[in-house]
């Protein structure tokens, strides 16, 4: 009988080896997530080997996706343009949770403890709040119908978002995050159309549609309400077609500047961050979409909306000149950089391939296929604020 319990007890720790051999434990720090539009999927990326690692499916129309993560990095969340979020495991390659949450939402944010996902919603409007770990609605913060855009998480369990019909900038104290707290800031501007928080949770920025300018709140001293910076920067140009609007999101901010893109203008605004006034601008290629700086902050990349969105271009910060001009693929519709900055990801939709380019020599490193691809989204988000 004791020999019998042995030889049991032998072959499942045998089995338990095997399967340690076939699945070794690994972190999720060099872990990133592709959007494939076109077939509502994520590809899950390895950065330092730049490769895939395989593609999680039935996530529903991805055609305007964003990600957020996991305080361990281990969960993707993604929000879908048809209203659905999902919850995807990076370790085990599956969907976990999906729930339809909105008719349209373009994007979302999560909390500074990890324990909060917020999606902001086109249809019906408004913001909600979901539990991290289940995806249990906790809360419901109404606009009246208004869009919600630039939502971004703030130190304290915060939220700061923008309403596009209305025109205003409001925050959300989710501390008690199934009794929020709203404070309105109204009469902002026309039609905000995007926001940005800096990476210390300090300053929201809302960039405006419906007229030439920014709106600016200090979180340190809210007191003070929402001020207005690089008002009328486009007077006396004629705005061009807009194809494609721009995205603040992305770290615009480097060293001492904030790098913005201009709405109809092919121009890059740059404005003093000490006293927010501009300081110049910097023609480029096209009319830009992302402005994204590089995590040393010495460079900020710059890609274009049709028809010249094949195109990427490099300013260089101290002397506020361009010194690249790259052609990596047709539609490029997005940038991502590694956590330190030696690689930058982009994601060419019209050639079906992602581009690795080594940030130091500027050359191609790596290129993986990718089902029309957008948005590229690294882990290590889920150590930063205002992503």
């Amino acid at each position: 009988m004791i020999a019998r319990l042995l030889s049991l007890l032998s072959a499942a720790l045998c089995l338990w080896l095997a399967a340690c051999a076939s699945a070794p434990l690994r972190g999720t720090g060099d872990l990133g997530v592709v959007i494939e539009r076109a077939r509502g999927s994520v590809q899950i990326v390895e950065q330092s080997a730049r490769r895939s690692l395989g593609r999680v499916e039935g996530l529903g129309d991805l055609s305007h996706a964003s990600v957020v993560f996991s305080r361990d990095g281990r969960y993707a969340y993604v929000f879908g343009r048809d209203g659905g979020l999902s919850q995807v495991d990076l370790l085990s390659q599956r969907l976990v949770k999906r729930v339809m949450q909105a008719g349209n939402s373009i994007g979302g944010a999560i909390s500074s403890d990890g324990r909060i996902v917020a999606a902001q919603n086109y249809q019906p409007g408004g913001v909600k709040l979901f539990d991290a770990d289940t995806l249990e609605l906790l809360a419901e913060v109404s606009t009246g119908g208004s869009k919600v855009v630039g939502l971004a998480d703030l130190p304290g369990n915060r939220f700061a978002f923008s309403l596009f019909e209305a025109g205003e900038i409001w925050l959300i104290d989710a501390r008690q995050p199934r009794t929020p707290q709203v404070t309105r800031y109204p009469n902002i501007g026309r039609q905000p159309y995007d926001g940005l928080a800096s990476q210390d949770g300090r300053h929201y920025l809302a960039g405006l549609y419906g007229e030439d300018g920014l709106a600016l709140l200090d979180t340190w001293q809210p007191e003070r309400g929402v001020r207005r910076i690089l008002d009328g920067y486009g007077r006396g140009q004629a705005a061009l077609p807009v194809y494609k609007m721009p995205h603040l999101r992305g770290w615009s901010l480097a060293g001492d500047y904030a790098f913005l893109p201009a709405i109809g203008h092919h121009q890059v605004l740059i404005a003093d961050r000490r006293s927010w006034q501009e300081a110049t601008r910097v023609p480029v290629y096209g009319q830009p979409v992302f402005v994204m700086a590089e995590p040393g902050g010495r460079r900020v990349w710059v890609n274009f909306a049709f028809p010249h969105n094949d195109t990427v271009q490099v300013i260089d910060v101290p002397s506020r000149h361009i010194v690249a001009t790259l052609k990596p693929g047709r539609a490029i519709l997005h940038m991502e950089f590694t956590a330190r900055g030696d690689a930058v990801w982009l994601s060419s939709r019209d050639d079906n391939r992602l581009t690795v380019i080594d940030t130091a020599t500027l050359n191609t490193v790596a290129e993986l296929h990718a089902e029309q691809p957008s948005g590229i989204f690294f882990t290590w988000r889920a150590q930063r604020m205002g992503m």
